[in-house]
């Protein structure tokens, strides 16, 4: 019924101005993100994916709509993974859909108008609606695959983080030492036992020392994770030696009863690192 090939080509012709009046008419003052760029690579691009989503959207009034949204979802794909639009708040782009939704409404307007009453409004309802249905669904997988790539990047940076957080450093005759800084919550307690028992296992460390003393607070949850570290190194043969325990971390391993009788434990990095041999 929404099928007409003389609505296809009319808005195949106005597909370029519609970009231009879209670009000129966009609120430049965003806070962040892809539309408030004033470089001319990244407008000349966001230009061209606007364009781009037109040729593509039109091709509702010319195919079939199970056809369509193939060729459409490679669009969304692309502009769901795109950089600039992952750093781009999703408001705004759903705010740009609607805009754009607008745009199609007002010319499909003027086409009806063009042409008189050579069309039924049974018809023209038709247009209108399926151009709704649309970008309905358009704004549902989009915003589905800007949400999966964007956790895909966040996942990235949580492991670079991990890795940046328990820093297996290689000394000498299979010794290596693991400097901790900051606080150590149930969360970094959990990756910090993977992370160890993972490096050393790579780095054939036969011995490792851990240093505490720049650990200002620790949780009993992440203190049991501690304990489970050194149980679980004692076991694939590692031995370990804990130094920089301040006297808040020692209470609390006290308090909790943690068993360290596996484990060295020094005063400071200096007079445990002094025991290599």
């Amino acid at each position: 019924m929404h099928v007409n090939k003389e609505l296809y080509s009319f808005l195949l012709g106005v597909a370029a101005q519609l970009t231009e009046d879209w670009y000129a008419s966009l609120n430049k003052s965003d806070i962040a993100g892809v539309y408030s760029s004033t470089d001319p690579k990244v407008i000349k691009k966001l230009k061209q994916q606007n364009n781009e989503f037109h040729l593509r959207f039109f091709q509702v009034f010319d195919t079939e709509e199970r056809e369509f949204f193939k060729q459409l979802g490679d669009w969304i794909e692309e502009i769901g993974q795109d950089e600039q639009h992952l750093n781009t708040p999703i408001y705004f782009i759903l705010r740009e859909f609607f805009r754009t939704q607008e745009q199609y409404l007002v010319y499909i307007d003027r086409f009806v108008k063009l042409h008189g009453d050579q069309y039924k409004q049974e018809e023209i309802n038709s247009w209108y609606r399926i151009v709704v249905k649309v970008f309905s669904e358009v704004m549902e997988r989009f915003t589905e695959a800007n949400h999966r790539y964007a956790n895909k990047i966040m996942k990235a940076q949580q492991a670079m983080i991990d890795e940046l957080s328990t820093p297996i450093i290689s000394l000498k005759d299979n010794t290596a030492l693991l400097p901790l800084i900051g606080d150590i919550d149930t969360t970094r307690g959990m990756s910090l036992l993977e992370n160890t028992l993972q490096k050393c296992a790579e780095k054939n460390v036969t011995r490792l020392f851990i240093d505490l003393s720049g650990v200002h607070a620790i949780d009993s949850g992440s203190a049991h994770q501690l304990s489970q570290l050194i149980e679980s190194l004692h076991l694939i043969g590692i031995q370990t030696t804990l130094s920089g325990l301040r006297p808040e971390i020692a209470m609390t391993a006290v308090k909790l009863q943690l068993p360290f009788d596996k484990v060295t434990i020094k005063s400071t990095l200096a007079q445990a690192i002094s025991t290599i041999k």
